[in-house]
């Protein structure tokens, strides 16, 4: 693993990049007071923008880590717009894994964002870090949640009967990942399709 930091990353649609104080405001209305938005979360809707910058502070205190990954999800078309998150919220050095979190404003859902915005921290991992396993989990009553793994390839792999807490109490995950090899797999049928189709 070759740690690089909270990284700047490009999508077809999206920048995904480090937070700024400047960001209190759009993170507050956008997501972090929506308690609909956070309800399958492991943290409550903050109440005002005081607990927002405060979290804000942690993150950009901890951008000096370079094993700290923690992205704002911001449209190209309005690139000073924070309208969510990503970020790896456990690492496993021994496994070489990252597991990932994320969380979109409600006004920004049904779009292919944040399969998007996955899609190109998976990219990342694998390419920049060298991971070797990308994984992610989420509470079986939000199955939106896995659509957006299988989009990214992400494979089923079986569910943690209550094995998780959020904001409904102790609730069954559902484990998806991607490995390397597949990946790269993925990686080089593109490329051969590129090739046909010249």
């Amino acid at each position: 693993m070759e740690h690089k930091g909270t990284c700047l990353l490009e999508t077809d649609r999206l920048y995904l990049g480090r937070f700024t104080m400047k960001d209190v405001h759009a993170v507050y209305e956008n997501w972090a007071k929506d308690p609909y938005v956070t309800r399958f979360l492991t943290w409550p809707a903050h109440i005002n923008p005081d607990i927002t910058r405060q979290i804000l502070l942690e993150w950009i205190e901890s951008y000096l880590k370079p094993d700290f990954y923690q992205w704002g999800i911001t449209r190209k078309d309005d690139p000073g717009t924070p309208i969510g998150t990503i970020s790896a919220v456990k690492i496993d050095e021994e496994t070489e894994t990252v597991s990932i979190g994320y969380c979109l404003g409600r006004d920004w859902w049904n779009q292919g964002i944040m399969s998007e915005a996955l899609w190109g921290v998976i990219r990342f991992f694998f390419e920049e870090v060298h991971l070797n396993r990308v994984e992610a989990c989420h509470d079986i009553n939000n199955p939106a949640s896995g659509k957006v793994m299988e989009k990214c390839h992400m494979t089923y792999e079986g569910t943690l009967r209550q094995g998780g807490r959020n904001n409904q109490g102790i609730a069954d995950l559902a484990v998806y990942s991607i490995l390397r090899e597949e990946y790269e797999a993925l990686q080089n049928m593109k490329q051969e399709k590129r090739l046909e189709e010249q």
